[in-house]
């Protein structure tokens, strides 16, 4: 049964200096730098107790309100990007997973964690965020060529959850639209109209994908 390792949140806080050679450390408002944490936490409906997003046009909100990851892709990041000391939470994400892995959960699976319970709404996109947490220009780049993007959940059922906690796969209605596939036609098969326009009507796909989609 996949397994819910850990949990990280933050608050909002400012970084760089405007002096800096490099523009990734030019000033920049951030919360993609999550710390763990230890014990039950509370799911509130947009977003973790003691959480926040930085710009709520991007993140967070009903259909984002728990950023996700697979920790079987940290050793990957570590090798290839040279980021030894990326762990849990290096994404900025707020659950970190085992056993759930984009190619095999879908748009719309429902999951109870806890006394709680998700839905998963799109694959997470990276954005310069990322590229600056690490500072690595080409870091989400590489993430959209190799599909390793994690995913959002929207809260179904408010409750708490805590690291350690088992996922149950509760129901799972658009087998075929999974994770990987989405990131496939968003990313690589833009120009292809009608698998677009088939993504954009998969239901509970986020409202976000389907203008962008459309």
């Amino acid at each position: 049964m996949p397994q819910l390792l850990s949990i990280q949140i933050a608050q909002p806080q400012d970084y760089g200096r405007e002096e800096a050679a490099n523009l990734l450390e030019r000033p920049w408002r951030s919360g993609i730098f999550k710390q763990g944490v230890i014990g039950p936490i509370k799911v509130m409906p947009e977003h973790l107790e003691g959480d926040g997003s930085a710009d709520l046009t991007v993140h967070g909100g009903v259909d984002k309100a728990i950023c996700c990851y697979a920790a079987e892709h940290y050793p990957f990041w570590q090798t290839h990007a040279g980021l030894e000391n990326m762990g849990h939470g290096g994404f900025g994400e707020n659950f970190t997973f085992a056993g759930l892995l984009e190619p095999d959960i879908c748009i719309g699976d429902v999951y109870h964690i806890g006394s709680a319970t998700f839905q998963i709404t799109q694959p997470r996109e990276p954005c310069s965020k990322l590229a600056r947490r690490w500072l690595i220009k080409e870091l989400p780049a590489w993430v959209v060529q190799n599909g390793r993007s994690g995913w959002y959940f929207r809260v179904i059922e408010t409750g708490h959850v805590e690291a350690g906690d088992d996922v149950q796969l509760i129901e799972r209605p658009n087998p075929e639209w999974s994770i990987a596939r989405a990131n496939e036609i968003a990313h690589h098969r833009k120009t292809d109209r009608e698998a677009c326009s088939e993504l954009a009507a998969v239901p509970f796909l986020s409202e976000a994908w389907r203008v962008a989609l459309a």
